[in-house]
Parts: structure tokens; sequence; C-alpha cells
């Protein structure tokens, strides 16, 4: 519990989470209103999904018509905004957010995958992008690296961009503690949330009580973390007889990450046509269905010459461990496209190896929850993201904003609503 000599303080806005979906609320917050902002977070940014995330904005995995395209499309046309506003106002955006302009290649290997692709390619024009169907011929030119065979073919999106998440939030924290002088915004990390304080009078939210702080809200609380956003609520609204069901489960994943690689070329960002339906690994396989390990092929280098290598998909509750053997499998997989890599062995990359692992945010239908909850006016979820979460949080974050402060929506919020509270 937190000591009686918690300090008090008030704030508009008390965000939870100081991940990238709770930054860049944090940060509409401040530069489209006069509102004050309080984010608060157990650790520091970057400690969870987000600084685990490879930092593709890719739409070429996503479908046009489904759930998530809008607020992805959305989210995708803020961010490269924000990279032409940095671009005018005389930075650079490389060295700002590690933006680069890559493309995005979804790769087909069989007739099957290739017939696919051709009708990718054809809902992608259909939606307004710019999209091509690669042959193996034209493929190989695109990316001389990779190993192409009769039956190789992908999609193409030339417009896919990428940037670095750790010097995107760099950049948010940055533009977000601008506002600390003028009193609107403070920073509550290391300080975890023990309860939620609510009103007698009318039974909202009035504060949040962390290890060290009692944090007040005038006008709306925001609970965006991540893959523990569901415990959380129900943690806190168990001595409320209410209960809010957010099915939200950690989904874990490896990143494999080569330093200042330059035994391998890439001229865009790769992906197998496999990411689409994350096919279990049948060798290790478990006898609960959604334990099995999935790991499907993902190759980009980021800004400094980094080589990534994806992506693993498994449920093993909050472990965020480093298992070598999911490493193994991420290696032995991009060797299967990337015939340089077979001769190399991954011991003796020991000196230029990094792997990161983190929680990605999942729900089962796929979509994430953004919305007041229901009994609650005053409280708002933004979670389960699972892999979008860098890719979407900038129209998470409008459509957050735009829903508070009463501003018409850009996207539809519908899909997204909270589930009714018990």
């Amino acid at each position: 519990m937190a000591s009686d000599s918690a300090l008090v303080h008030e704030y508009d806005v008390v965000i939870v989470g100081a991940g990238i979906i709770g930054l860049t609320i944090a940060r509409h917050f401040l530069i489209s209103s006069d509102l004050s902002v309080a984010i608060i977070d157990k650790k520091v940014p970057c400690s969870g999904a987000t600084g685990a995330g490879q930092g593709y904005l890719w739409m070429i995995y996503k479908t046009p018509g489904s759930v998530i395209w809008d607020l992805s499309q959305r989210s995708h046309q803020l961010w490269k905004m924000l990279a032409q506003s940095l671009e005018e106002e005389g930075l650079d955006p490389m060295v700002e957010l590690g933006w680069k302009k890559c493309g995005s290649i979804l790769i087909g290997r069989t007739e099957e995958e290739s017939d696919m692709l051709k009708g990718r390619v054809k809902i992608f024009c259909e939606a307004g992008l710019k999209a091509e169907y690669l042959s193996s011929s034209e493929l190989i030119k695109k990316e001389p690296d990779l190993l192409v065979d009769r039956y190789s073919a992908a999609a193409f999106l030339p417009e896919d961009c990428q940037f670095d998440a750790r010097r995107t939030v760099a950049y948010i924290e940055k533009t977000n503690r601008k506002f600390a002088a003028k009193g609107r915004y403070t920073e509550f990390y290391n300080d975890p949330v023990e309860r939620f304080i609510r009103s007698d009078i009318n039974g909202e939210i009035k504060a949040v009580q962390t290890s060290n702080n009692t944090i007040y809200s005038k006008k709306v609380v925001i609970v965006a973390a991540g893959c523990w956003t569901g415990s959380l609520m129900q943690d806190l609204f168990r001595n409320w007889e209410m209960d809010l069901h957010v099915p939200v489960k950690p989904r874990k994943g490896h990143l494999l990450v080569l330093e200042n690689f330059n035994s391998l070329q890439l001229n865009h960002g790769l992906m197998e046509a496999g990411y689409l339906n994350h096919p279990t690994i049948s060798d290790v396989e478990s006898s609960d269905p959604e334990q099995n390990l999935s790991v499907s092929m993902t190759a980009n280098t980021d800004a400094a010459g980094n080589l990534l290598l994806g992506s693993s998909r498994e449920f093993v509750g909050f472990n965020t461990d480093l298992d070598e053997s999911v490493v193994s499998h991420i290696w032995k997989k991009a060797g299967e496209f990337f015939p340089k890599l077979q001769a190399l062995s991954l011991s003796d990359l020991s000196a230029i190896r990094k792997v990161r692992t983190g929680l990605r945010p999942y729900m089962p239908d796929g979509k994430p929850v953004i919305g007041p909850v229901p009994g609650l006016s005053n409280v708002f979820l933004a979670a389960g993201h699972e892999g979008c979460g860098l890719s979407m949080a900038l129209g998470t974050a409008e459509m957050i904003v735009d829903m508070v402060l009463g501003y018409p929506e850009k996207v539809d919020s519908t899909a997204f609503s909270v589930n009714k509270v018990g």
C-alpha cells in the first residue's frame, strides 16, 4: 500500500501506462488542448512491448475492409505527417525517429500463395494504395540476396515506412516535456498503480493511488497498460462488486538483432506470407494449442544499420525470459529465405547479437479496446493492439482525444467499444 506520506497531485488527464500508446495519447492532449496531463508507469518507457518492437509501419499484412484497416491507415497517415513536419522544421526524421521509407514486400513461395498475393494486390489498389505484384524475376531484382525460385512471388507496397521505437519514444517524451515548464505535464515513472479511488458522490474515479503518489483527475483517467490492462482493471474493480472483462493477455515475442550487420543487403522490409496466419512449428507443439510456438520470417534493416529478424509468437504467461531455442528457430527460418545466412553460425555472431523479448497485448478477436468503460464515464481504455501498437499509436491517440473532448471522430470507434461491466 502507499505510504501515509504519499504526495498529492491534480491533473486534468491521468494516463496509466507509458508505452507508445500512453505516450502518444499524452502528446495529443498536450498539443490539441490546454489540459494538463500526468502519465504513470510501474517502470519506464520501452521496458515492454514498445521497446521490443520491430518498428515497421507496414500495411502489407493488413486487409482492406477489416476492422482495424481504417484505424491503421489513419495512423500511418499521421506518422507520415509527423515525419513531414519534422522536415519542415529543418530536422531529419531519420535522426529523430529512425524514419525510413523502405517499402514492404510480402513473399509467397507456392502457387497457392502466389494466387493469394495477386488477390491482395488487387484489393490494395481498390483501397487506394499503391501496390504491385512481383513475379519471381521482378522479385529477385528488388532483393538480390533473397532465395527466389520459379514459384516465388510477392506483393509490394512501395509507400510503407518504418521507424525506430526507442528514438521515436525519446522524441515524443521530449515533445511532452516541453509542457512541463507550463505545469501541464508530469511523468510518474517507476511508480506502480495500487488502486483507484472512487468518489462518494457520483461513483466516478477521482484519483489514482500509486506506491508514492496520489494523483487526482479532474476530467479523465485512461488505462493504456498493454497486456496488463485486463488484470489491472480486474484487481482494481474487485472490491467494488464490479467486473470488467477485458480479455487481453500477453503473447510473447522474440526479435533477433544483429548490430551493424553488412553481410546481407536488404532494400525493403520483408515478410513471408505465412505471417498472415502464424502457422505452428510442428516439432514443438504443446498439448495446449494456444501455447504452440509460431515463427514467421520478417526482416528489415533499421536506420542504424542493424538487421532485425523476427518474429515469434507464443503464449507463456508474463514470462519474458530469453529462450535460445526460439532464437534458433528464427535464425533457421531466416536462413530459408537468405542463403548467405546459412553459412554463418549464431555463435560466431555473439559479439553483435542482441535479442529483444516483449509481450504483445493479444485480444482474441484481433482488435484493440478503445473507449469509455460502461458505468464509469471518466475511465477510458486503450489496449490490446498486439503487434500493431507502434503502427496504430497515433490513430489511437487521436481517437481517444476526440472521444474525451467531444470532437467528431476521424475513424469510427464503434468496433473498439469496451465490453459492458457486469
